[in-house]
């Protein structure tokens, strides 16, 4: 494979190992195109740091996150997929082929880009939330409510997705309590009414989370709250955290070059995966701003496949 991924002239480079990269790796590689995958330096998207993933279709007893990646993985080598581990640190998408940069040191040239870099989850930067991730700290309330029957847990924000979150928490939790730094929520009307009627829901108004405290076994026991107005600190237990701060798609690279929402994600064309540049693609949590789930990555990366292949044939390709 090392001999391969010498090639700098490639039909397809796909930025990105997740399984939105993955997936679209297994369906170009299956229409012939010997695409180059760069997966990163830390290889994997968001699954490498997730513990259980029960809502994957076809696999009834549930697989771990980093399992997972490695069966997509292993299923895109099979197809002879080119993998090229390294960070892409400069693009060029101003006229084809473009121009990729990998480690700052070596440059391939694509006829087409699929863009699969996904997003990261704005995290509160304590050193015990990145140690008990999938351990009772969580940024996805759909991925991970499941696991929290009967539980009390802490949704932190106080945007749309905060609320909305800690209102899909309540189908599971015993109680779910909402943390925000200020003294009114900004999520919408609509939702600020349904959350503050809702029985199981309660309110920590002016307060931040200090820290994250574990039990024996290394999951989530209990949080250290610090109230601003008062300065008061107050360890409640809890069974899980759940952190709703926003999204930062990986879209640095592209800034100028692709046309971007408010909120940096690439925009993609209806029901496409078509960026504003002819022979660019996006896949995955980089473009997706509402569903963010493995499925559906996996989903935009065959979409990304198909048409990509699609655009190269109209090239004669």
């Amino acid at each position: 494979m090392g001999d391969a991924v010498n090639k700098t002239e490639r039909d397809v480079v796909i930025i990105g190992s997740g399984p939105a990269g993955l997936t679209a790796a297994v369906y170009a590689a299956r229409a012939n195109l010997s695409p180059l995958l760069i997966e990163g330096a830390s290889a994997g998207g968001q699954l490498m740091i997730t513990t259980d993933v029960d809502n994957f279709p076809g696999f009834p007893e549930g697989v771990q996150g980093p399992d997972l990646i490695l069966q997509m993985r292993q299923q895109a080598e099979r197809f002879d997929t080119d993998f090229l581990t390294g960070d892409v640190t400069e693009v060029d998408l101003s006229q084809r082929p473009f121009r990729i940069v990998v480690d700052d040191e070596t440059t391939y040239h694509a006829k087409t880009l699929i863009i699969c870099s996904g997003a990261r989850a704005k995290l509160l930067g304590l050193p015990a939330e990145s140690k008990m991730m999938g351990n009772g700290v969580s940024a996805c309330a759909t991925c991970d409510g499941f696991f929290f029957r009967e539980k009390e847990v802490f949704v932190v924000g106080g945007g749309d997705t905060a609320v909305e979150e800690a209102i899909f928490l309540t189908r599971f939790a015993s109680k779910v309590t909402l943390i925000h730094r200020r003294d009114t929520l900004r999520a919408s009307k609509i939702l600020q009414d349904r959350a503050l009627a809702h029985p199981k829901m309660d309110f920590l108004w002016d307060t931040t989370v200090k820290d994250i405290t574990a039990d024996e076994s290394g999951r989530v026991a209990g949080l250290v709250l610090e109230n601003l107005k008062t300065g008061e600190i107050s360890k409640p237990k809890a069974d899980g955290i759940f952190i709703a701060i926003g999204h930062s798609p990986n879209t640095a690279l592209f800034k100028g070059q692709l046309q971007l929402d408010d909120a940096a994600y690439i925009v993609t064309k209806a029901k496409s995966t078509l960026t504003s540049v002819p022979g660019v693609f996006a896949a995955g949590d980089v473009q997706d701003t509402y569903y963010r789930q493995a499925i559906t990555a996996a989903g935009t990366g065959c979409m990304a496949a198909i048409d990509v292949e699609k655009f190269l044939e109209e090239e004669g390709v």
